[in-house]
């Protein structure tokens, strides 16, 4: 009994971890207060960074202007947020209970005076137990690329509310917001400043007064994510300027270089940790320094601006988390991490989306177990998202070096058999290669023809658990927990593959629907709820804890969990085909001695006989097994 009343003040702990805190900002700052005070080692390394990137004369000359801004942004701090954060363990930053959903602020549309309003109220109802965090996409004034092309950093769209909307929502969950920093849209104060002529604002775009001052040889070398024009004309107060446009005409790259420009952007994610972010999603941060003569992504310059990023929230806003959205191959996303202490504590793992797909298409688990086995433990505050899908398609840069070229055809063609279609980027000789494959999660795990609604929500949900079992923080974007289809009607009128997954959803339907227990939304919400309720009790599932992929079979992705103090051990099996799998497991080989064993899914015990643990998983079932005296010892 004492044992358990100590698992239970484990829990207890772990879960006010989770509670709401307080409002963490006046709404003005308060210089009646002692100033911050920067240690000089923190000096010295904020010191470097500027030096690397911009010599040390420019470094002597920015430093102050740096420090006025962390000083201003730590008058607005209230002295009982100063003080929690001196007990905060940043090890304890993410947990087992943390699962976080992506959304646009006005995928919902409801009776409330505004979008974000109904998705509060969503949460709130058909949420609760599961999700904590809300990564609501760039809700800011935009003129392209649905949020992406931002107009103005500052604002909140006012189609979706406000910002006493968003920091309605901070009292309950914990926020994620995007630093769309790689680029503003041409519309935005900032460039149109640039076109009058404000010489403050001359440099803050990489410009050319002809495109061929970009040579032939300097753009093949350049990695592309779109197939358009790395240089886009502009008519300006002084002639013609060929302006960087990495992703769009409408989306004008910030140049780096100058160090105003940095200066504005560390304001802007400050004003966002004020408003109620405890993340900042750095979008498409690959490309944020451009030099020509070189591949333009992953420089070191880049790597520095992300680990000064994290040098600042240090400082000033330790609670706050940096995670990078870098749709590359594994190994140069990973790279983000630094040393594990040092840049993003999270990573998107965007292997992981392609690597489930063809894993279910397959009907095989070999690949992704191999790929899965070599995730290393980057360090106790640093850990992956996974997430199978989101606002954008199911990139294909993160198995580059995974799969091989057929496997990677193989995704696409069955992707294409379920509705999907394929975007493209420029290839280093010129030529389209597939970039991204747009596509519902939903539909491209189901053909509609085939098979009844119960089976498809069965291998749904299957696909979906792979992300809950690996190490890490878990992601689900809002249209995974409703089964949304392809939208083709979308594509055809915006001429936009990725508004495949980009429905707006009725409110009204969606509550109905959830009323009727054998829908698909229902079944969806019910059994995948079920599910993540379930692992946000389980210290196994902590991401410091142990991850061990055991290989048994082909059919099945099978990963052993243990909790950071080992106390709690989980096999998790997950059968990813149509056939039923028996399964003859020898307890030596998982190093448990253990012969009762119960399964948290199906509230089913099994007994080892002989020292092996006989099991059949039907098609796509799944199996959370955890050593029967653990369970007993009061863990959950």
């Amino acid at each position: 009994m004492q044992q358990a009343a100590l698992k239970k003040e484990l829990s207890d702990l772990r879960q006010k971890k989770q509670e709401i805190l307080p409002t963490s900002h006046n709404p003005e700052p308060d210089y009646s207060r002692p100033l911050l005070q920067i240690s000089r080692e923190e000096r010295d390394r904020l010191h470097a960074r500027l030096e690397l990137l911009y010599g040390k004369e420019a470094a002597d000359a920015y430093f102050p202007e740096l420090e006025r801004i962390l000083r201003v942004y730590y008058a607005y701090k209230t002295p009982e947020a100063i003080a929690r954060e001196r007990s905060f363990n940043p090890a304890e930053r993410f947990t087992e209970q943390d699962v976080i959903l992506i959304t646009y602020g006005d995928l919902l549309r409801g009776k409330e005076p505004s979008p974000l309003e109904t998705l509060a109220r969503f949460c709130d109802t058909y949420l609760e137990g599961t999700v904590n965090t809300l990564h609501i996409l760039p809700f800011f004034p935009y003129s392209s690329d649905r949020g992406f092309s931002v107009v103005d950093f500052e604002t909140v769209d006012p189609h979706l509310g406000t910002w006493e909307d968003i920091e309605a929502l901070e009292h309950r969950y914990r926020l994620m917001f995007d630093g769309v920093i790689n680029h503003v849209s041409s519309k935005s104060r900032w460039f149109q400043e640039f076109l009058n002529g404000n010489p403050y604002y001359k440099d803050f775009f990489i410009t050319y007064d002809f495109p061929e001052d970009l040579t032939p040889e300097q753009r093949s070398m350049i990695f592309r994510p779109r197939t358009s024009d790395i240089l886009t004309p502009y008519k300006t107060i002084n002639g013609t300027k060929y302006v960087w446009t990495t992703f769009s005409t409408d989306q004008i790259d910030l140049n780096y270089k100058n160090p105003n420009v940095l200066m504005r952007v560390i304001e802007i994610l400050l004003m966002y940790v004020r408003r109620g972010a405890q993340i900042i999603r750095l979008d498409a941060v690959t490309y944020i320094w451009a030099e020509p003569g070189t591949r333009c992504v992953h420089l070191e310059q880049t790597h520095e601006i992300v680990k000064l990023f994290r040098n600042v929230l240090d400082i000033v806003a330790p609670q706050v988390a940096l995670i990078t959205e870098t749709n590359v191959p594994h190994e140069e996303n990973i790279s983000y991490f630094g040393n594990g202490r040092d840049e993003a504590q999270m990573v998107y793992n965007f292997a992981l989306p392609p690597l489930v797909l063809y894993t279910f298409y397959a009907q095989d688990t070999t690949a992704i177990s191999k790929w899965a086995a070599g995730l290393q433990k980057i360090s106790d505050t640093a850990t992956f998202f996974n997430f199978l899908d989101s606002h954008d398609g199911i990139g294909l840069m993160g198995v580059k070096n995974i799969l091989s070229a057929a496997d990677i055809a193989f995704i696409i063609e069955k992707a294409q058999e379920h509705g999907g279609l394929i975007s493209y980027k420029a290839g280093k000789d010129g030529s389209e290669e597939p970039y991204e494959i747009n596509i519902t999660w939903f539909s491209a795990l189901n053909k509609e023809e085939e098979d009844d609604i119960a089976f498809q929500v069965r291998r749904f949900v299957a696909s979906r658990i792979i992300g809950l079992v690996l190490r890490g923080v878990p992601g689900i974007y809002l249209h995974s927990l409703i089964g949304t289809k392809n939208d083709i009607a979308s594509v055809l009128s915006t001429h936009s593959n990725r508004d495949i997954n980009r429905t707006i959803i009725d409110d009204r339907a969606i509550t109905e629907a959830l009323t009727d227990p054998l829908s698909k939304i229902s079944r969806i919400n019910r059994e995948l709820g079920r599910l993540i309720t379930i692992r946000t009790r389980q210290p196994a599932f902590h991401p410091n804890g142990d991850m061990r992929v055991l290989m048994l079979s082909h059919q099945l992705f099978s990963v052993l969990r243990t909790s950071p103090d080992g106390d709690q051990h989980l096999l998790t099996l997950i059968n990813v085909t149509t056939r039923a799998c028996h399964l003859e497991l020898s307890i030596d080989d998982l190093g448990i001695n253990e012969t009762h064993w119960y399964d948290l899914v199906s509230d089913m015990e099994w007994m080892a006989e002989d020292g092996q643990l006989s099991l059949t998983l039907q098609p796509y079932e799944i199996m959370w097994l955890e050593p029967l005296g653990e369970k007993q010892a009061g863990f959950n």
